[in-house]
This record gives structure tokens, C-alpha cells and sequence, in this order.
């Protein structure tokens, strides 16, 4: 049974005030059309308030580039890009929408998302990345509501072989699960009270109390290994623990607080579950708002560039939302959509700001989240590529996953490349950072020179060689999703250039997803022109390498 202590902190009757405690909607949209139709009105009316006026619609090239980077984690091949470009129906990029979130590769980048998010990219010994990954993969693969999938990260137990999501918390128990209490309350709710283990928050009412109340809701939870040399395998279990914890302020005094909720929420009388249990209720209870708040706007940073708050985990009235009514609409149709992840993807990308152009004008020039100032989302904000967005995106573009590497072998590759660029820090969130920055010269050097070399090598049955016979893959063969939403309507074939000009636009459409421009075309012609003695494959890498090192590839725009 719960209950709501009466000391209630002084921030959360504040949230109050801003109607952000209760569970009755004043919305009611009850379809998706209906749902999009709220947000463009918000947005719109955010531009309007502000004199700004929003950029021109993306072309398909643009947002399919986009949309792909964002729900499956790498560019289109060519053969899909041609087949959405050649789609002639009023609803293709819904449809795109829906085959892309239908398609496998949504459930591993998401699940690569997901892992870095709860435990980074570092292979911790603490815990078992590969079983957490794979747990995570069969949760987007079933499309698992967010908040069953927040109370089984919370309150998982049991032996890390068996249940994957034992590696979230084995992973931050260290000093006495102080990593465990701020990165949950940080990732799943909104709130960075970590600072306050020591004192109360300088800038905002958040008291030390609060994070020592929600600190002894792990108190009694251990990791326990296998031994020998399983230093992966563990069980995960709870000991018996006391509900009071005792913490030192710093005026030196040590005082109590009773295991309850950052809001003041306890557990009284009897109950059976383990404290994790407790707190994995407490967390997703529908009556508070900090879940559904926390998760849209990560979701919406994740899609458009910026969310509502910078950072995007520091909610609160000491941090304002650039639009709270949106904010709020989102996080009541969310939670009134069962937690649908797929289906809140889907509102964020039917919305009128995802799908403008990433290309300012005089009119939104004030609009730039980077300088400081607040989103108005009168456009789309770019995005540089992650380090396994890069990777898996060169992959794509030259097919050199096909070159002579199983499975196992590319995957292991693909591993050891991305941990060259973790850095470790031993901060009360087990963080680290990346010093990738996001470079293609540095991508093709840090990875295995002679796969990119064979991938591009010109040699017989390679992609390069293949598009100088003009033998790519057809638009119909592109689509690997077998859901109906994915038919086409074919009725805009795409015409492309006939002999060398016409390769140079396939190199085109695979790395950036658009056509080259007159002056573009005609200094590869005059490139091509001044070396017509040689292999014409050699002129086709030329291209492809200088696609591939533009900063335009490496950024998510």
C-alpha cells in the first residue's frame, strides 16, 4: 500500500501547480491523425508567438535519409531509397515509417541505443553487455509497452545467463549503489539528483533526503558471480535490508530517512515484493508524471535534434520546457496509448517538424538550440552521426559486410572498433565518454583498411563494379520488410542519366540520398574526361571516396 508522506518536497508541489501530477487528460485524441493534428497546432502556434516562420517541406531524399539514420541506425541502401523515391502515393512516408520500424534492424539499433544509454559502450566486467543487448533486442522486436519495460530493467533478478536485464543494475551497485540510484532516476525519470547525496541542490528544491530515500531501495541488492573464470555470468539477488538509511550532511550530522520515493511516496504495512519491486511501481505509476515526461522527451531529442529541456534528463521547474503544453500532450497520449514506443515514433515523425527541411532561412535564423537559445522546431536541427551510425552507414553504402567476412567475424570487428573510442570515468554514474568525433578519415583508418579496400576495390562482383555494369540491385529488391504497409505505388520511375553520369548518381543516391548538382556533375565529368585512358572503375572510386570523406555523409540531417 502507498502512501504520500506529508512531507511533501516543496519542487513537486510545484509540479503540481503546472498540472503535471495528475492522470485525467483534458485532451482526448482519440487516432493518430488526430493526435499529429494537436502537435502541428502547438508547434504552429510556438512560431506564431515567436515571428517565426518554419523552413520549406523536406524532399523524400532528405527524410528518408533521416528517418532510416533514426529508426534502423544507418542510410538506405540504394535499392530501398529508389524504391521510396519511386512511390507515388500520398501516404509513402507513413508507409516508410511502418516498414522501417517493421524491419529487424529497428530492434538491434535500438537495443545498441539502449545499452549505451544503461550502461555504455565499455565492456564493464561488472556485468554481461551481450545478454543485456539480447534482451533488449526481443523487447523492440515485440514492440514491449515502455513501462513493463522499465519495471523489468528496475526490478530484474535472477542469473544474467537467463534474464538479460540483470545487467542493467549489476553494472552501477559500486559504493553502495550510488550509481544505481542517480542514473535510474536521471534515465527514468527526468532528474539529476545525484548532486544531492552531498547537500541540498543550490539551484533548485531538491533535498539531500530525497536521494538517500531513493538510495535505499537497492540497499539490499547484490551482484553475486559465477566464479572461476566466468567473470560475465552473476545472479542478481536481494538480501534482507533495513528500510532506514543513514546519511552524513554536510554539517558532519548523520540522519535517517525512511526508503520512499523522490516525491515523498512510501511504502507502508506489509507488502512482498522486494524494495526493487516497490520502487519499479513507483516508477511506473501512471498517476506520476515523470516517466511518460522523461521518455518523450528523450524520444523527441533522439528524432528531431533538441528535446523540450537541455539536457534532455534535467526536468523540473528549474529547468522550464520550451513547450510544456506539448510536452504534457505527448505524455498523456503516450501513457493513454499503453506505452507504445513504435506508435509515439510514429507521431514524432508524421509531425510538421520532422518533416522540414534541416536548411534554415532568414525567417527561423533565431531558431539555433546550439547557440542557446530555446527550440521553436521551426526546422530540423542536424544531428552528427553516432560512431555506430557511421560505421553501420559505410557498411550500407559499400557493401563491405559482403566482403569475404562471416557474421561472427563482422560483428566481432565491429565491436573492437567502437571501443577504441571509450574513455571511462569513475563519477557516481559509472560515466564515460567517446572520443569519436565523428570523422570518416578516422572511421576508414580505425576500421579493417583491407575490407573498405575490397568493398571498393572495382573487382568483379564488388559494389563499385556492379554499378559500373549496371547490374545494383532493383528498387523491388530493397525492401526486406514483409509487412502489407510496406506495398508500393509505383508510378514515378526514377530516371536516372544514361552511361558514366548516370553511375555517378547511383554513388550519389547511396551516400546522400540526392542527386548531384549540375556543378557537381560536371567536375566529375571533367575529371572523368581528363583520365578516359584509364579504367573507368578507378574514376568511380575517386567519387565514392570523396562522397564518403564529405561532411555532408557524416551528418543526420
Amino acid at each position: 500500500m502507498l502512501r504520500l508522506s506529508s512531507q511533501i518536497p516543496p519542487v513537486f508541489r510545484a509540479l503540481a501547480c503546472f498540472g503535471l501530477l495528475g492522470v485525467t487528460s483534458a485532451f482526448g485524441a482519440s487516432s493518430d491523425d488526430e493526435i499529429v493534428a494537436k502537435i502541428n497546432a502547438m508547434l504552429k502556434q510556438g512560431w506564431q508567438d515567436n515571428n517565426v516562420t518554419p523552413s520549406p517541406r523536406a524532399d523524400d531524399g532528405e527524410f528518408a535519409r533521416r528517418v532510416s539514420l533514426d529508426i534502423v541506425g544507418h542510410t538506405p541502401s540504394f535499392a530501398r531509397l529508389a524504391q521510396f523515391l519511386e512511390d507515388g502515393s500520398a501516404d509513402k512516408r507513413a508507409n516508410y515509417v511502418d516498414e522501417l520500424l517493421d524491419d529487424p534492424d529497428y530492434a538491434e539499433h535500438y537495443a545498441t541505443i539502449w545499452g549505451n544509454t544503461l550502461i555504455g559502450r565499455a565492456n564493464n566486467r561488472r556485468t554481461n553487455r551481450g545478454e543485456l543487448e539480447r534482451w533488449l533486442k526481443r523487447q523492440f522486436e515485440k514492440n514491449a509497452p515502455y513501462d513493463k519495460f522499465v519495471y523489468d530493467l528496475i526490478s530484474a533478478e535472477g542469473e544474467s545467463a537467463q534474464n538479460g536485464a540483470v545487467g542493467f543494475l549489476a553494472a552501477h551497485l559500486n559504493d553502495n549503489a550510488v550509481p544505481a540510484t542517480a542514473i535510474t532516476a536521471r534515465i527514468f525519470l527526468g532528474l539529476q539528483v545525484q548532486c544531492t547525496q552531498c547537500h541540498n541542490h543550490p539551484f533548485n528544491d531538491w533535498k539531500q533526503s530525497q536521494f538517500w530515500g531513493m538510495n535505499a531501495f537497492f540497499r539490499g541488492t547484490r551482484r553475486q558471480g559465477a566464479g572461476g573464470n566466468q567473470r560475465d555470468e552473476f545472479t542478481l539477488l536481494d538480501n534482507n535490508a533495513e528500510s532506514v538509511v543513514f546519511f552524513e550532511k554536510r554539517s558532519g550530522v548523520m540522519e535517517a530517512i525512511t526508503r520512499q520515493f523522490v516525491d515523498g511516496t512510501m511504502v507502508v504495512g506489509q507488502s512482498s515484493d522486494t524494495p526493487r519491486k516497490q520502487l519499479a511501481k513507483l516508477v511506473t505509476d501512471p498517476s506520476k508524471p515523470f516517466m511518460a515526461h522523461a521518455i518523450v522527451n528523450r524520444m523527441w531529442a533522439h528524432y528531431v535534434g533538441a528535446g523540450f529541456t537541455k539536457p534532455i534528463d534535467d526536468m523540473g521547474p528549474h529547468n522550464p520546457s520550451s513547450n510544456p503544453e506539448l510536452v504534457d500532450f505527448l505524455a498523456t497520449e503516450f501513457r493513454t496509448a499503453g506505452y507504445d514506443l513504435k506508435r509515439l515514433t510514429r507521431w514524432i515523425t508524421a509531425s510538421e517538424t520532422y518533416n522540414l527541411t534541416s536548411r534554415g532561412h532568414s525567417g527561423n535564423k533565431a531558431d539555433d538550440p546550439a547557440s542557446g537559445n530555446a527550440p521553436l522546431f521551426s526546422h530540423m536541427y542536424v544531428k552528427p552521426f553516432t560512431a555506430e551510425q557511421l560505421y553501420d552507414s559505410l557498411l550500407v553504402a559499400t557493401e563491405a559486410h559482403k566482403a569475404g567476412r562471416n557474421y561472427d567475424q563482422a560483428e566481432r570487428q565491429r565491436t573492437e572498433w567502437l571501443g577504441q573510442f571509450v574513455r571511462a570515468f569513475g563519477t557516481d554514474e559509472n560515466d564515460e565518454s567517446t572520443d569519436f568525433n565523428g570523422t570518416v578519415p578516422q572511421a576508414l583508418v580505425m576500421m579493417n583498411g583491407q575490407l573498405i579496400r575490397n568493398a571498393i576495390s572495382g573487382e568483379s562482383g564488388g559494389f563499385l563494379r556492379r554499378v559500373l555494369e549496371g547490374s545494383v540491385p532493383k528498387p523491388d529488391e530493397g525492401n526486406k520488410s514483409k509487412s502489407p504497409r510496406a506495398a508500393r505505388t509505383k508510378s514515378i520511375p526514377l530516371k536516372l542519366a544514361k552511361g558514366i553520369p548516370g553511375r555517378i548518381e547511383i554513388l550519389y543516391l547511396t551516400a546522400l540520398a540526392r542527386k548531384p548538382t549540375s556543378d557537381e556533375m560536371s567536375a566529375f565529368d571533367k575529371a572523368f574526361q581528363q583520365g578516359k585512358d584509364r579504367d573507368p572503375i578507378h574514376g568511380l572510386q575517386d567519387v565514392f571516396w570523396a562522397l564518403l570523406n564529405s561532411n555532408e555523409f557524416i551528418i543526420n540531417h
